[in-house]
């Protein structure tokens, strides 16, 4: 008990007196004095430490009306009496919840001393003005309704918070699911097998950034993209750029080539004569034909120059075209 103030009496006062006595208690609660601080506080709470209220309201200290039956007044008298001339120092406001709110009141509670002598201060005998029922003196003082009314208000909202939290966590599934569905449309294919790609197969195909090397077969799974990679592979001739053996056979380009003309690939006899080089044989005239285009060239050559040679038809290397003789006139024979 933080503060409590009593009042005795021995049945020889009327409720009039006694509501006087309790209208000078109200009027010291209500007395302000300033504070060490500087600040005006209530003068009671500059005498005496009384932690703050915890319902939210700042009720005044209670006061306990002690009867001790000596002199000839009734208490089960008076206190119906009493109740009625302090009814505004006592009575609280009802709230929706059902409990009261008792912001700068007086919690009167009455007891007679018999039965405080019985029963003790934690006995239900303790009458707090405004009920109708008896309590222990904590719960005479105390707001239990409040208290009661507390708990459901944070049931209620631990309730609420559970249930937009549940809300919350469906409506984030729902997203991640509609966003999935939407990016599973979007997958791409492979266009040899019709496979969807993986996540670590789309991400490298769409690879842009800086120093990542362009997707040789963007549009190719897994599986696909090293097939094709293989056979690209075994298509290419790889070889040595020349060898002592033979340093004719300088490679020059690693890709097998292709006939301009009829798009067939070339032979390796038809490579290496398209690759020697001026000095160690004599270079091909037509290289980007292949050996049948070629024969085929060199027929109708001959065809449209028949009896010419070679050396008549094409000039070897370090050789001047021939230019053909001049027929003499007779404007030749006045310059003469």
């Amino acid at each position: 008990m933080p503060l409590l103030f009593i009042e005795v009496d021995n049945c020889h006062e009327t409720a009039e007196k006694l509501a006087a006595k309790l209208e000078k208690c109200a009027r010291f609660f209500r007395r302000t004095s300033k504070d060490t601080d500087g600040k005006e506080r209530p003068m009671w709470r500059t005498c005496w430490t009384v932690p703050e209220h915890p319902y939210g309201d700042a009720p005044h200290p209670p006061v306990l009306l002690v009867f001790n039956r000596i002199g000839e007044r009734n208490p089960n008298r008076t206190v119906p009496r009493l109740q009625e001339l302090t009814r505004h120092l006592w009575q609280g406001e009802r709230q929706r919840g059902g409990h009261h709110l008792y912001d700068r009141k007086i919690p009167i509670i009455a007891v007679a001393l018999p039965n405080l002598r019985e029963h003790g201060p934690a006995g239900p005998v303790f009458l707090r003005f405004g009920r109708d029922h008896l309590q222990p003196l904590l719960e005479a003082i105390g707001n239990p309704r409040f208290e009661a009314a507390r708990a459901r208000a944070a049931e209620e909202a631990r309730t609420r918070a559970a249930a937009y939290q549940e809300q919350v966590r469906r409506a984030a599934q729902a997203r991640a699911a509609k966003q999935a569905a939407e990016r599973e449309t979007r997958r791409p294919v492979c266009v040899d097998c019709g496979a969807k790609f993986t996540d670590e197969r789309w991400k490298a195909a769409q690879a842009t950034d800086w120093g990542t090397p362009e997707d040789s077969h963007p549009h190719l799974c897994d599986s696909c993209k090293q097939a094709a990679t293989t056979a690209v592979a075994s298509s290419v001739r790889q070889e040595p750029e020349h060898t002592e053996a033979d340093p004719k056979k300088l490679r020059w380009r690693t890709q097998r080539p292709v006939c301009t003309q009829c798009g067939a690939a070339f032979t390796d006899e038809r490579w290496e004569e398209t690759e020697r080089i001026a000095g160690w044989g004599e270079k091909d005239p037509r290289p980007t034909l292949c050996g049948d285009c070629n024969q085929r060239h060199e027929t109708i050559w001959d065809d449209s120059w028949p009896g010419a040679t070679r050396q008549e038809q094409e000039p070897g290397p370090g050789q001047e075209p021939a230019v053909p003789e001049q027929k003499t006139g007779w404007l030749s024979r006045l310059r003469r």
